[in-house]
């Protein structure tokens, strides 16, 4: 079921907009009809008092021999009306209250023309007068007046009734049926374009109004994903509703903060790690006076582990600081000549298919990622089997070696600085941990990505995607 249900904000707002538009539509409409039929119930008992009260004032002045010939000239099919020595209407129970006291209105009113009972009741729907016949094509010199009047006394015909039996103090009963005007639908072949095209136009407007209201905050969104990505990109502008403004400010008052917190991070592990140089070399050529000394080797091969571990300290903390501009890059050139340094690494055949594929990065850093990658299948894998494709609108590089691979629990792990699936820290084992982590913070940059996998054929396989340059 949720499947089914909005996911963004937007969403929401507008399935609720529409959803109390329609509400509030049917709920209109079903006040109006109401109102319309209370309303058109006491305008139908309004004309059967007033015909009962011009049929008896005028049958009244007649005498009694000759009102059943009167009413029988001021009867039509649409209104009938005769004169009888019993009432038409039978009951003397009025089915429901209005007709109850109306049929007391009228006993009052026409007590001055001798009347002395009043009957009323609502009779079905009536059966036309003539037998039905399919429908005729209009006859084109009928005007439009004659047409819609000629329709309306056909509804009139079949319409439902009031029937009323009014006696008079002589006995007689004057029975008469007053047609109930038909209601007419709501909704119509004329109305129901109407109430689609203004139900349209609002929905239309709803959305557009809700695409433009949200558009800083989509923007919003893009811009905080790519302070994850990079957090040197440009700050958000600050414009549009004050709600927005607010947010943009904080995200860049967070931004600035953050720049700053990263800057002195790695100016701290830069300084610290060329600061060691000179104690290092200081010891160094200390070491040249032990030449005799046992310890002398021992010492120099911890001098050359506290010297490479300086080194990778300094290029982790330096690789953010060089302010490098992006540009489009040949990115199979570029791997191709990493690959070149590396006796180790060679192309797969169907990588020469793939020349000339462009994308957007720093020339340097990119090259630094793709030999930490290479270097890496290299040291822990002996060798390193390179490929290169388009896969949709990114440019995937894999790279496998023909290693153990890595237990499937620390395939993340060894992205974190100074993790490494073997826990020394001995040179003739690997690096420091480093390079995977470099190599994921450069490529996301660039808006890509790497993953590691273990290969079914065996070893491992690592995979840069970056975004191919349109």
């Amino acid at each position: 079921m949720k499947r089914f249900l909005p996911q963004s904000l937007p969403s929401w707002i507008l399935l609720i907009l529409i959803a109390s538009l329609l509400t509030t539509q049917v709920a209109t409409l079903s006040i109006v009809s109401r109102d319309r039929a209370e309303n058109n119930n006491v305008l139908e008992l309004f004309r059967l008092s007033e015909r009962a009260y011009t049929l008896v004032k005028v049958l009244y002045a007649a005498p009694p021999s000759e009102r059943s010939i009167l009413a029988s000239a001021l009867s039509n099919t649409a209104n009938p009306l005769s004169m009888s020595d019993e009432p038409a209407v039978t009951s003397a129970i009025a089915s429901d209250d209005s007709l109850a006291e109306l049929e007391d209105v009228l006993v009052a009113r026409l007590s001055a023309f001798g009347v002395t009972d009043a009957r009323i009741r609502r009779v079905s729907n009536r059966p036309p007068s003539s037998p039905a016949t399919s429908p005729s094509a209009p006859d084109p010199d009928v005007g439009i007046v004659e047409r819609q009047l000629s329709d309306i006394a056909e509804d009139f015909s079949q319409s439902d009734g009031l029937a009323a039996s009014i006696k008079f103090k002589d006995g007689q009963w004057l029975n008469f049926v007053t047609p109930i005007a038909p209601e007419p639908p709501i909704f119509t072949a004329q109305t129901l374009p109407l109430f689609g095209s203004v139900a349209a136009v609002v929905i239309a407007m709803s959305i557009w109004a809700m695409r433009r209201l949200t558009a800083p905050y989509r923007a919003l969104e893009r811009a905080v994903k790519r302070i994850g990505d990079d957090v040197k990109s440009p700050p958000l502008p600050e414009f549009g509703s004050s709600e927005y403004k607010s947010a943009a400010r904080a995200v860049n008052t967070m931004q600035a903060q953050l720049r700053e917190y990263v800057a002195d991070r790695e100016q701290l592990a830069a300084a610290l790690a060329h600061d060691l140089r000179t104690p290092l070399t200081r010891i160094r050529l200390r070491l040249e006076l032990l030449r005799k000394s046992p310890l002398r080797q021992s010492l120099t091969h911890d001098l050359n582990d506290i010297e490479a571990i300086s080194r990778s300290v300094i290029d982790f903390a330096t690789y953010e600081i060089v302010d490098e501009e992006q540009e489009k890059i040949d990115f199979w050139s570029l791997v191709d000549s990493v690959a070149d340094g590396f006796p180790q690494a060679s192309f797969d055949k169907t990588s020469l298919a793939s020349r000339g594929l462009i994308c957007m990065g720093r020339p340097i850093a990119l090259r630094r990622c793709v030999t930490n990658l290479v270097n890496n299948a290299v040291t822990y894998g002996e060798k390193a089997h390179i490929s290169l494709a388009q896969s949709g609108a990114d440019i995937l590089l894999t790279i496998r070696d023909e290693g153990p691979g890595i237990p499937q629990a620390k395939l993340d792990e060894v992205f974190q600085p100074f993790r490494r699936v073997e826990g020394s820290r001995n040179r003739g084992t690997g690096g420091f941990g480093l390079g995977l982590t470099i190599a994921r913070n450069i490529a996301r940059r660039s808006g890509g990505d790497i993953t590691l996998a273990n290969d079914t054929d065996g070893g491992l396989r690592a995979e840069l995607r970056i975004p191919r340059a349109v």
